[in-house]
């Protein structure tokens, strides 16, 4: 009996020892373990992704809100200013690496800011654009100035999943130039000073006189799939130097596009 017992404790004391040794080397041997797996997990060629899939829609819509900044004190905006912009959009993948691409097109972009009690007398003869304020005597119920450009976009695009861009997280960056085609104010409904109707006429004036016939503005987006958020800021004013504020229109919205 003392020999088996002796014969079992020895044993026992084995394994211990043996349990204890593999469960301090595995500590040690799985770090190098982890690192192995994952310098031999090869990285992916972005060079070879198939781009089958890739949207063929190459529309860009965009619309939302417009406002300017640095706008005087003295000139009132109000109501909820507006703008539709749509493109046409070519985009040219990078070779190297296809979630880069560069995105140019063509299209139109315009801008309706509302004002409150004035008039913008964009057709006038003064060597400066007036903003009169009509608060106290009569006039338009609404009144807008509208600007219209042709413009050329072009965007610098990330697709965290070029192989399908309407299911990916995508994000440009870019500027867009443009000439001016048309500027007009729009007024309706006369009234007098306290609000009551004077009649329902519609006035419209055009002028392109007192404004930059170019554009420039900086973009950027991000979007998901084929919807997004946007924003755009114009980099030179709206109006010629020394000929009124020097006020920049802002633009944030929603664009809907396939790139």
């Amino acid at each position: 009996m003392r020999k088996l017992t002796a014969v079992l404790s020895a044993i026992l004391l084995t394994l211990a020892v043996q349990a204890q040794t593999d469960s301090s080397a595995t500590p040690a041997t799985q770090p190098a373990a982890k690192a192995s797996e994952k310098a031999a997990k090869p990285k992916k060629d972005w060079s070879k992704v198939k781009l089958a899939n890739r949207a063929n829609d190459h529309f860009m819509f965009q619309v939302g809100y417009d406002t300017w900044s640095q706008v005087p004190d003295s000139i009132r905006l109000t109501g909820l200013g507006r703008h539709l912009n749509i493109y046409l959009m070519m985009d040219f993948p990078f070779k190297v690496d296809p979630r880069f691409s560069v995105g140019i097109g063509v299209g139109i972009g315009s801008s309706n800011v509302f004002f409150d009690k004035h008039k913008v007398d964009i057709a006038g003869s003064s060597p400066t654009l007036a903003f009169r304020n009509l608060a106290d005597t009569n006039h338009f119920k609404k009144y807008k100035l509208v600007n219209v450009w042709a413009e050329i976009p072009v965007e610098l695009r990330f697709a965290a999943n070029p192989e399908n861009t309407n299911k990916s997280w995508k994000f440009a960056l870019g500027a867009k130039v443009g000439t001016m085609v048309n500027a007009h104010t729009k007024g309706k409904n006369f009234q007098t000073k306290s609000g009551s109707a004077i009649n329902n006429y519609t006035e419209k004036i055009n002028s392109r006189r007192y404004f930059n016939s170019l554009r420039l503005a900086a973009t950027a987006r991000i979007s998901y799939g084929p919807f997004g958020l946007y924003g755009a800021y114009q980099i030179n004013t709206l109006i010629k130097d020394n000929q009124g504020p020097p006020v920049h229109p802002v633009s944030i919205g929603l664009t809907i596009s396939g790139l």
